[in-house]
């Protein structure tokens, strides 16, 4: 309990930072960046074998964002376990900045892939976990996409390539929260039944609730879920997730909070935040005197 405690601790910092960094630099994609927070918290704080002191590790486990306009979830988890410095956060989606929109290979540490051309995260993944295995190294692959992803030909044919290779050391997690750019995903293209479309693709399929740590962790500690096979965790989650007026709506897919938004989705992330986290004020204190 302590540690499912800790963990949704960990999610309410997070989220407060990607509404922060969306704010202050005025980025969209908040939406699909809160919806897939809980996943990537589980998997960097409990899960994943990495060390921040040695992000090259031959043995590290990787992760690839593929969905990644949700480069603010990245960016705030590595800053928090200690991969780089949390100032540098600051540089988010601005002039100059070192951090961009989506994922940028050498730009800090930590980040396994660039990404944002959806459906190549998939495909890299795919060729990191046969490398893994061709080489002998215990590590595996995690790969976060987004449902609307889905539709990219490219994430089928890697599907069919990690089957044929028996890559039970790569884990595909689709952040199903049910929207994409310009609508809801099964009205602009159908996906169902999706957990039957990876299972005849040679995956190992379980459903879960993307927001659930229990059942996250739970989960994560199964994998491989069957030896010689690929796994796939479809989660569902809800985009704009702990923020009422974000919460399964299209407009946060691209829109950015103003001042008055981001103080009252603080607020509502506070509530739901264990004792022990940072004070209503202190974080306020954060957007003071800025506006748009």
């Amino acid at each position: 309990m302590a540690k499912l405690v800790e963990l949704k601790k960990k999610a309410a910092g997070i989220r407060k930072k990607i509404v922060e960094m969306s704010y202050k630099s005025n980025a969209s994609h908040i939406g699909g960046a809160l919806s897939c927070t809980d996943i990537l918290t589980v998997l960097y704080f409990d899960v994943m074998k990495i060390n921040p002191k040695r992000p090259l590790e031959k043995t590290r486990d990787r992760l690839v964002l593929s969905k990644g306009h949700a480069a603010a979830t990245l960016f705030s988890i590595l800053a928090e376990k200690g991969f780089f410095e949390k100032k540098t956060l600051e540089e988010f989606h601005v002039e100059n900045g070192r951090l961009w929109g989506h994922p940028n290979l050498g730009i800090v540490p930590g980040v396994e892939a660039t990404t944002g051309s959806l459906g190549h995260g998939l495909p890299i993944g795919v060729g990191m976990a046969l490398a893994g295995k061709l080489d002998g190294l215990n590590y595996n692959v995690f790969v976060v996409l987004s449902d609307g992803e889905c539709e990219e030909g490219s994430n089928w044919e890697a599907a069919l390539s990690a089957a044929h290779n028996k890559l039970d050391n790569l884990v595909a997690i689709i952040d199903y929260n049910k929207w994409q750019c310009f609508g809801k995903t099964n009205e602009v293209v159908n996906l169902e039944p999706l957990a039957e479309k990876w299972k005849a693709f040679g995956f190992s399929v379980k459903e879960v609730n993307g927001h659930n740590f229990e059942e996250l962790v739970s989960t994560f500690k199964e994998v491989p879920f069957e030896k010689g096979k690929p796994s796939m965790i479809i989660a569902n989650t809800v985009k704009g997730k702990g923020i009422s007026f974000m919460e399964d709506c299209l407009e946060w897919h691209y829109k950015s909070p103003n001042k008055e938004q981001c103080r009252q989705a603080f607020e509502e992330i506070e509530k739901q935040a264990i004792p022990g986290s940072k004070s209503k004020e202190k974080e306020k204190n954060k957007i003071k005197g800025e506006s748009k």
